[in-house]
């Protein structure tokens, strides 16, 4: 039980790291004829990032980024939430507040990646030409499954 717990808590410290890194890096979408690439907050020609978005002021693009930045927040509370409970809480409770903050962080990273998916995944908006998901893009699906299977053992799992 103290190995799962222990992995448990790496996953989580690694899916929060994830979704720090893929909210904050500039590598959503990339173009396939040149260095270029799009993220939440700017577009990035040759290495220079300094272009802002062509898109910056719709409303999908900020709920994309709130929905993201709420996701790494309620993981973290989520983390400090299961130390806590982890050393506070009676035997053979269950870690059921933990586990809930983590299915709202598994809640907002499902809407921000889907409403980011619906709009810009494949728009003409980005890039003229073909393009494809950079590695920030499928780093943040890869949180949502992360997140969604540690806030499901979090629940099922008991103190012992």
């Amino acid at each position: 039980m103290l190995v799962l717990l222990a992995g448990l808590f790496v996953v989580h410290i690694a899916t929060a790291i994830m979704l720090f890194v893929s909210t904050i890096a500039n590598v959503w979408m990339v173009a396939d004829y040149a260095n270029a690439s799009v993220g939440l907050w700017k577009n990035c020609t040759g290495g220079n990032c300094d272009g802002s978005l062509s898109y910056g002021n719709e409303d999908a693009i900020k709920a994309v980024q709130a929905f993201m930045i709420l996701s790494i927040i309620f993981s973290i509370i989520s983390l400090v939430v299961f130390v806590f409970q982890l050393f506070t809480m009676e035997k053979g409770n269950r870690f059921f507040l933990s586990g809930s903050t983590m299915l709202v962080c598994w809640l907002c990273i499902l809407v921000g990646v889907s409403v980011y998916t619906h709009h810009y995944a494949h728009s003409e908006g980005n890039f003229n030409s073909s393009s494809h998901q950079g590695y920030c893009f499928i780093l943040t699906w890869i949180c949502f499954c992360f997140s969604f299977i540690i806030g499901i053992l979090y629940m099922v799992l008991r103190k012992k």
